[in-house]
């Protein structure tokens, strides 16, 4: 009770300075430029400075470095995102489920946790604003994304449980900053693999307060108050609420979080799914057109080559934003479930961008394409503000006038489930950096930033969201390079035995 009155108390400090928002957008659009101007560099400069040719492609650095390292990846696991799925479906019912595996979650809890996290706003506000940026065209590079990212995902979660620690009190500390320094100290770069490891913390930890939270709160709070208008005026309510309601949930850990997610995600993904196929079936023959939009539209934009690069980065960051894959943020979850085999969870967070990018980020764009919202003169104004929630609940409500009600609800249940699994990335990487016993000083911040997400800008907290998700892909990355060779040989013997029926003799 004692640390709810705390949390309760900084939280309604951080509510009264709503005048001070301004400042709040300052600092973030500062922030963000100035690593902006680190992670965001156009690789293209290079060959053809903006100087000489203002209208030649541009591709920012962490997003070219997210799709080699994609493609890499899915070639040298030899399509593993193909030839795995129906093994990971059984792997979810429980079929290969072994008494006795350490681990602090069960392997669908660790699934449903990474995906709250991921299936969030990136589904609902990231493809709107994606495609009010990049055309319809840009939804084709997101499938793309999430389709290459399946492996990403495979091998980040497959290495975390390797190299996972289990602590003393139980808990377990794994992820991109445990393989980082154990996995690249086996290389004999221990020194490299801790400043890497501190990096990727230091990001994750900003991540989590702006894309994992206070972006949450912002964008939901734009669907939100187009039905409470109250909100609209005073903000910081809708901030406090939320904040107490995440701070009753972090407080328990891994286990409360995994249980609240195992409850919340399967509803929220029937719900929203359900309320997109009403839309999509509703308007059946504008299907076709809509498909032939974003496949033409990915290929020949108005612009030409430079149109044509620029549609496929808006495709891949919003991917990489709403699916996480390469970030390194999941495997922090998944390292937590119990499994024998490493590469068994692997092959569960291999789901996580199909379920996420593939076929929510798809329904979420035909209803936004269907609907014309995307460039439509009533929605300019979203469109300009970058109110990809809000935009979506206008798609909604032209088909079915009391259809934003449902989005709203959905919108509420996405950003709270993201809010609670991110709150647990940003609080191992801060664990990881400054131990067990600082962990109330991390949950207090998170709280705080709960409130500062309903007062600041939409605008600048996704620029700011965006450049610290993606640049944890720079030391991720570097160490699924250099360690891909052993998940590789992991995966052969998997496969091996998994053919020779002794994976299935285990659980006889």
């Amino acid at each position: 009770m004692g640390m709810l009155l705390m949390i309760s108390s900084a939280v309604v400090m951080a509510a009264e300075p709503a005048a001070s928002t301004s400042t709040l957008n300052d600092l973030f659009g500062e922030i963000n430029k100035y690593l902006g101007n680190v992670f965001f560099f156009d690789v293209f400069q290079f060959v053809v400075p903006s100087e000489i040719d203002p209208n030649k492609p541009s591709m920012p650095f962490i997003v070219a470095w997210l799709v080699i390292g994609a493609v890499f990846l899915t070639i040298r696991m030899s399509f593993i995102n193909l030839r795995m799925f129906r093994h990971a479906y059984y792997i979810l019912r429980g079929k290969y489920a072994v008494p006795g595996a350490q681990g602090e979650v069960t392997s669908f809890q660790a699934l449903t946790t990474a995906l709250s996290a991921t299936v969030g706003l990136g589904n609902i506000a990231g493809v709107a604003i994606a495609i009010s940026i990049g055309g319809p065209g840009a939804t084709f590079w997101m499938i793309v994304a999430g389709f290459l990212g399946m492996t990403s995902k495979f091998t980040e979660a497959t290495l975390a449980q390797m190299y996972r620690e289990v602590r003393s009190d139980g808990h377990i500390m794994g992820g991109a900053m445990e393989y980082l320094s154990r996995g690249l100290a086996e290389k004999g770069w221990s020194q490299t693999g801790k400043v890497l490891a501190i990096i990727f913390c230091i990001l994750t930890i900003g991540g989590s307060l702006g894309a994992g939270n206070a972006f949450q709160v912002s964008q939901s709070l734009t669907a939100v108050k187009l039905q409470i208008p109250l909100l609209a005026e005073q903000p910081w309510i809708y901030g406090v609420v939320m904040a107490s309601l995440v701070a009753v949930v972090i407080i328990g850990g891994i286990r409360r979080i995994a249980h609240t997610a195992e409850a919340i995600v399967p509803s929220m993904v029937v719900i929203y799914v359900l309320a997109c196929l009403w839309i999509i079936l509703s308007n059946a023959t504008m299907i076709p057109g809509a498909f032939s939009k974003i496949i033409t539209e990915a290929f020949t934009p108005a612009a030409g080559l430079g149109g044509l690069i620029g549609v496929l980065v808006v495709g891949f960051s919003r991917a990489a934003f709403s699916s996480e894959a390469g970030i390194g943020s999941a495997a922090i979850a998944h390292a937590t479930a119990k499994v024998k085999y490493p590469v068994r969870q692997g092959i569960v967070a291999l789901m996580e961008p199909f379920i996420d990018t593939i076929v929510i980020c798809t329904m979420t764009a035909l209803v936004i394409i269907i609907t014309g919202v995307y460039n439509s003169p009533d929605t300019a104004e979203l469109v300009s503000n970058r109110e990809g929630a809000a935009l979506t609940a206008v798609a909604f409500g032209s088909a079915i006038s009391w259809f934003p009600i449902i989005l709203s609800i959905s919108v509420v249940l996405f950003a709270y489930s993201t809010m609670i699994s991110w709150s647990y990335y940003g609080e191992r990487c801060w664990t990881y950096l400054f131990g067990e016993s600082s962990t109330m000083a991390y949950r207090i911040i998170f709280v705080i930033f709960v409130v500062v997400g309903s007062v600041t800008s939409a605008s600048n907290i996704l620029n700011f969201s965006d450049t610290l998700i993606l640049a944890m892909a720079l030391p991720n990355f570097i160490g699924l390079y250099i360690l891909h060779g052993k998940v590789r040989e992991a995966l052969s013997t998997y496969l091996s035995k998994l053919k020779s029926g002794e994976l299935d003799r285990e659980v006889q």
